[in-house]
């Protein structure tokens, strides 16, 4: 078949496109780049130009923060790359695409966007990963204990994380959001983060796990006969919503109690190949807090053996019919994590067996091409 996989936040579309391939399907993939992340795509939409030199950066802080037009020239770029592509994008078997909002395109152009794929396009699905305006309804009036959006629901500060996940629910994308739904053939989740608010609609389908492409990750068994490494990559876009600070906080205990048992390492807003070999030799990751189920840096630590504190709650649990851990379950409760990484520093054995059962959990439930198959057949089931 011949495919076009639209958007990418943190590989999944890219370890799909494998999959997809090694089945024998042609597989485009379009995207931007997800600003500093930097992902590989085939057909680039992402603000190159705009972003080459410190005089475009520089401008477009002006035009963006300093007038009243919010103009923001990363934005333009993106259209124009894309009306220069839009030939490509027709007549495909399948098109998926991750997000309502793909890419930063301002919301009068992204209903031409999807228009544009409608028109010229059969089969188009949609994804449920991330922000949008099913997963932020369903998330802020949840009765759970906490969600992915917990970190802004009492919150009154203003600030762009924040407006980020909100805009979601505002009249203009609720308008763009059932414009969408009433063309799109199904929209699929990616973990139990997001399956509740789509998986009871007439076109939401079941749960397919995130793919990952364990022939790309290699594991090695963790050796503990040293300082345990532990490893926080902040990523400055969502350390809110992610909870950092609880994992920050909890490190200052830790290293003031362990400093001569551990080292940490803490980045910030790296490109997504430095990251992925950046905590290579660490033996614990800290991912997130207020997830139920893993994200994908999660889940290709866990592809390496890593042990990482994420999300691991009853509903995935009992999902995947787990009886041994692969993974902590990190909550918004410092002194709970601080006694969780005590518990690995003080028994490192613990580390080992974690690690290895979370690089079988992977093989067993994310496998990308088993993963590949999953998607065939939910795209063909409608």
């Amino acid at each position: 078949m011949k495919i076009l996989l639209i958007g990418e936040y943190s590989r999944l579309h890219n370890s799909l496109k494998e999959g997809l391939i090694s089945l024998d399907n042609d597989v485009t993939l379009m995207a931007d780049g997800d600003v500093f992340k930097n992902y590989p795509r085939d057909i680039n939409i992402g603000a190159t130009i705009c972003q080459s030199t410190i005089i475009l950066k520089a401008l477009r802080h002006f035009l963006y923060h300093l007038t009243f037009s919010k103009w923001d020239l990363y934005n333009t770029e993106r259209i124009i790359r894309f009306y220069n592509k839009r030939h490509i994008i027709k007549d495909y078997d399948i098109i998926q695409v991750i997000n309502e909002i793909p890419f930063g395109m301002n919301i009068w152009f992204l209903k031409r966007f999807w228009q544009y794929l409608f028109n010229h396009n059969n089969n188009v699905h949609l994804l449920c990963c991330s922000d949008d305006y099913l997963s932020t309804s369903y998330q802020l009036t949840s009765k759970d204990n906490y969600n992915i959006l917990s970190a802004y629901k009492n919150s009154n500060k203003n600030d762009h994380d924040r407006n980020h996940s909100f805009k979601y629910v505002m009249k203009p994308y609720k308008k763009l959001h059932d414009f969408i739904y009433k063309n799109i053939i199904s929209i699929i989740p990616t973990d139990f983060d997001y399956a509740p608010a789509v998986t009871h609609l007439p076109k939401g389908k079941p749960l397919i796990p995130n793919p990952i492409n364990i022939d790309k990750i290699d594991f090695t068994e963790l050796k503990t006969d040293d300082k345990i490494v532990i490893f926080h990559g902040v990523n400055k876009l969502s350390k809110t919503k992610k909870g950092s600070q609880y994992f920050l906080d909890a490190l200052e205990i830790i290293k003031e109690k362990y400093d001569q048992k551990i080292e940490v390492i803490t980045t910030n807003s790296l490109p997504y190949d430095v990251y992925i070999n950046k905590y290579n030799k660490a033996h614990i990751l800290l991912d997130q807090v207020f997830s139920h189920d893993q994200g994908y840096n999660a889940l290709e630590a866990m592809a390496k053996g890593k042990v990482v504190f994420t999300g691991v709650e009853k509903i995935f649990v009992e999902h995947y019919k787990l009886e041994k851990t692969v993974a902590i379950n990190a909550v918004p409760d410092v002194d709970q994590l601080v006694n969780d990484l005590e518990d690995l520093i003080l028994n490192p054995e613990k580390i080992k067996e974690i690690g290895k059962n979370a690089r079988e959990f992977i093989k067993k439930e994310h496998h990308y091409i088993e993963i590949a198959k999953k998607y065939l057949n939910s795209w063909s089931n409608v």
